[in-house]
């Protein structure tokens, strides 16, 4: 079976996250353009994070029995309309409108490439692939449309282009509602969602760690003109670098793969955003902004790849990667408004203050979830539940084990096929049977000799 990801799916990811990362950008351009306060500019990129979200809730589980052809092209088409509408008019309400509605295709979109990405043999792989192509292009267009003009219809613009540019990859996707298959080539196995308690609290965690991350980064751009005193060509020059250097670590993450686990990189890495923000929020001049923001996007994407590999691995189905996914795209869309309120209220510095603290605390159920799911393989759904089960787990624990030694988490419960034994015959008495040897008496040495010769005659 080959390793390669589906690059319709690829393609899928990146349109579906442009909006996100473009985020400052439209934050910012909305403000200035529009002529709003941080506080309602923020407002509008959550509403349309927040209809993005509502998409992935709309749709999780629901790829399969849609068509995820049919799904992707109505979630692109829908991107496309939205965010035309929204860069052609300056009127606030229709602004607001466009953007929510390519906020739903856009979800839309990353809802059938999350299901598809959850599919695949190793969806860490899949999952860094589709960050190294959104990190790649969004670079791209914080480098050139400093250089284009002003005013929020450019990022509109750039994401409803996207979104069109995808729509020839969506022909690698199945047509009809047989849905995706799994890396196998076999159908998604149905059945209740697993691991509900660690879903839940991995969705709960995800909702505010994403809240933290976008909570800076929707006023990013207001930190470096404001608080730092740079241009806004050299704050996208600045996200540019940051977002080159993201790709670095996205390859680093890809390289990595699951050597360390799930848990040290999650835990470990979501520490180090927290000192990554402290640094960028306080930041007032170049050196220090720049510093901030190239740290922490290096690191962001690389313990979003194994967040984004945690959820998908909970369910081969994609469920609780959509799911996980949609409280993330929630806690963005609260993002801009929370940091623009925190910002004007207590200031930048204490807003990343506030911001790490609350990371710290996150990093704790996040590496539990971690932990729980990725050391027990015995215990998870789909693994053979027999007494015989504990050299399994030998196999799966010696590197080079074979890839199908084990069943994959979330497979269907292998099926015990009942043997009918017929009766056995009565066990013979013990006195048909004698003893090995020469006895003594004459008995002994009569039936020894009808022994030996019984021998010889065969």
């Amino acid at each position: 079976m080959s390793r390669r990801t589906p690059r319709p799916l690829v393609a899928l990811f990146t349109a579906g996250y442009l909006a996100p990362y473009l985020l400052p950008t439209v934050v910012g351009r909305l403000g200035d353009s529009l002529h709003l306060s941080p506080a309602q500019a923020g407002l509008i990129g959550s509403a349309l994070l927040m209809s993005s979200a509502a998409a992935g809730f709309t749709f999780a589980g629901r790829v399969d029995r849609m068509g995820p052809r049919t799904l992707a092209r109505a979630g692109l088409l829908l991107a496309a309309l939205g965010y035309s509408a929204a860069a052609a008019t300056s009127f606030v309400p229709l602004v607001v409108i466009g953007a929510m509605a390519g906020g739903f295709g856009s979800g839309t979109a990353t809802t059938v490439a999350a299901t598809g990405i959850a599919g695949q043999r190793d969806p860490h792989r899949a999952s860094t692939l589709g960050l190294l192509s959104v990190s790649a292009l969004a670079g791209a267009l914080y480098l050139t449309m400093p250089h284009l003009g002003t005013g929020h219809a450019l990022p509109f613009a750039a994401i409803a282009l996207t979104a069109l540019a995808t729509w020839p990859a969506t022909s690698g996707l199945a047509a009809g509602t047989a849905g995706l298959p799994t890396p196998a080539g076999e159908p998604r196995p149905a059945g209740p969602l697993p691991f509900r308690r660690s879903g839940l609290v991995l969705a709960a965690a995800m909702l505010c760690w994403s809240m933290a991350q976008n909570s800076l980064w929707g006023v990013s751009s207001r930190i470096g003109t404001d608080q730092a005193g740079l241009t806004e060509i050299t704050v996208g020059a600045v996200f540019a670098v940051a977002l080159g250097t993201a790709l670095v670590g996205v390859l680093g993450a890809g390289a990595l793969g699951s050597r360390l686990g799930r848990a040290t990189p999650i835990g470990a890495g979501t520490a180090l955003i927290a000192c990554c923000i402290v640094v960028s929020a306080r930041a007032d001049d170049l050196t220090s902004f720049a510093t901030g923001e190239i740290a922490w996007n290096t690191l962001y994407p690389v313990v979003l790849s194994y967040l984004i590999g945690l959820a998908a691995s909970l369910d081969p189905r994609g469920r609780w990667a959509v799911l996980v996914g949609s409280a993330a795209s929630l806690g963005t869309a609260c993002g801009p408004l929370t940091g623009s309120v925190l910002s004007q209220t207590a200031g930048y510095p204490a807003m990343g203050a506030t911001l790490a603290v609350a990371l710290l605390l996150l990093a704790l159920p996040l590496t539990a979830v971690a932990l729980h799911t990725g050391g027990s393989p015995l215990l998870r759904p789909g693994t053979v539940r027999r007494r015989g089960g504990a050299p399994a787990a030998l196999v799966a624990g010696v590197t080079g084990a074979p890839a199908g030694a084990v069943p994959q988490m979330g497979a269907p419960e292998q099926p015990v096929v009942e043997i009918t034994v017929s009766t056995p015959q009565p066990a013979p008495t013990q006195e048909e049977f004698s003893t090995a040897g020469p006895r003594g008496g004459s008995a002994g040495l009569g039936q020894s000799s009808n022994a030996n010769a019984s021998t010889s005659a065969r």
